[in-house]
């Protein structure tokens, strides 16, 4: 199959029968100007130039693309390189996006920012930006979120902004999504609403995958230099699918790299207990877009379950939702144990302790490395790092501190 990606999304917003617009009529003149602002934006050089200045100076871009010896010795198969998105300023690929997302922010007049985050580390990064430009900032987390992710709630409160605990539904992402959303509806007239991933309402999907598409342009530069030709798979884990979109984009029209995504299998896509909408969905419409989504027979959003908050979202953004139905991308799934048991694996071999949602792609080299051979090179985009998820780890083992 031919496939153009620079086709997608249409004026509309839908990546295939995926994406649009599906929100209140308050909303949609937001959307419209977001729209029209950063069509008009992102194409000049001294936007670009700003941008990537902040990606260069603040940020501490490119990140590194690292050779795992260890894992590779230990796998004996392909070659595993990491791209080393943990080592961003605020410790993840979000970074990329807000950093983006605030300068249209800034070019819109806007003056308070909110956001949603589940792992936290969104939430972070938005505190971050907008602590930088000294806009008031409020981040809607779910309650079970802000128990497991502690540290990262106490540093959202460090950078000034206010987190919103949403006790609702499962209390996790999802539920802090509508919230924001709500909030967003309230206070459309100067709020300017970060999205976290490639998710809702167009234009969302499209700008965060083109603000995290720098990890995916630097992965091929990376790959010619390292290896001499474009890698034989990227992987990456997929919640609403930020990280995963932003290495993958670039890579779409080139055919022999595989793109992988790894969703959070819960306690097993056989259980129904799972997040993994990709791999035990229907398509559906979520905050504000068409894509796969866990829903019941009567169109009802399921709960999710996964060992990590980041992963643990019922839906995924439309573009994934894309690539799935074309083909051009694969989806599978790892279980909790399988995703504790990589996170151990990787911190041991190789002094790299990554996020609960990242172990989740460490996982799948069990499987991957068995179809490749010693000649084959694979990328793991280590979308964070772990110290957010010791504590979860521990209660887990069974440690006390």
């Amino acid at each position: 199959m031919s496939i153009n990606k620079d086709n997608f999304p249409n004026t509309e917003g839908f990546f295939g029968e995926y994406g649009g617009k599906f929100v209140p009529e308050t909303l949609m003149f937001a959307l419209e100007e977001l729209e029209t602002t950063y069509a008009k934006l992102k194409d000049t050089d001294e936007f670009k130039k700003e941008f990537y200045a902040d990606l260069s100076n603040f940020v501490g871009r490119p990140s590194p693309l690292y050779y795992a010896q260890r894992l590779t010795e230990h796998f004996k198969s392909a070659n595993i390189w990491l791209k080393r998105e943990d080592l961003n300023h605020t410790g993840a690929h979000k970074i990329n996006n807000t950093v983006g997302q605030i300068l249209l922010a800034k070019h819109m007049g806007k003056k308070r920012i909110i956001a949603e985050t589940g792992a936290g580390q969104h939430g972070v990064a938005t505190a971050t930006v907008a602590a930088r430009l000294g806009l008031e900032c409020h981040i809607y987390m779910g309650a079970e979120d802000v128990k497991r992710q502690s540290l990262n709630v106490y540093r959202i409160k460090l950078l000034g902004a206010h987190v919103h605990p949403v006790d609702s539904g499962t209390a996790t992402l999802k539920d802090a999504l509508n919230e924001a959303l709500r909030d967003w509806v309230t206070n459309v007239d100067d709020t300017y609403y970060i999205i976290g991933s490639v998710t809702g309402p167009h234009p969302y999907p499209m700008i965060v995958r083109d603000f995290n598409s720098v990890v995916g342009h630097e992965l091929i530069d990376q790959s010619k230099k390292n290896f001499g030709r474009m890698p034989d798979a990227i992987v990456a884990c997929v919640g609403g699918g930020s990280n995963a979109m932003g290495a993958f984009y670039p890579f779409i029209d080139i055919k022999e790299t595989r793109l992988i995504g790894v969703e959070a299998g819960g306690n097993g896509i056989e259980t129904g207990e799972h997040a993994a909408p990709l791999n035990d969905g229907e398509p559906g419409v979520l905050h504000g877009a068409r894509s796969y989504l866990m829903q019941d027979d009567l169109g009802q959003v399921k709960d999710t379950k996964s060992v990590s908050a980041g992963l643990d979202y019922p839906g995924v953004g439309p573009e994934h939702s894309w690539l799935k139905d074309i083909g051009r991308a694969e989806y599978v799934a790892v279980n909790d144990q399988e995703a504790l048991d990589a996170f151990h694996l990787v911190t041991e071999l190789e002094g790299i302790m990554p996020a609960l949602e990242t172990a989740h792609a460490f996982a799948h080299l069990d499987a991957l490395s068995t179809q490749m051979d010693e000649s084959s090179n694979i990328i793991i985009n280590v979308s964070g790092r772990g110290d957010k998820d010791i504590n979860t780890v521990a209660e887990i083992d069974g440690i006390e501190f």
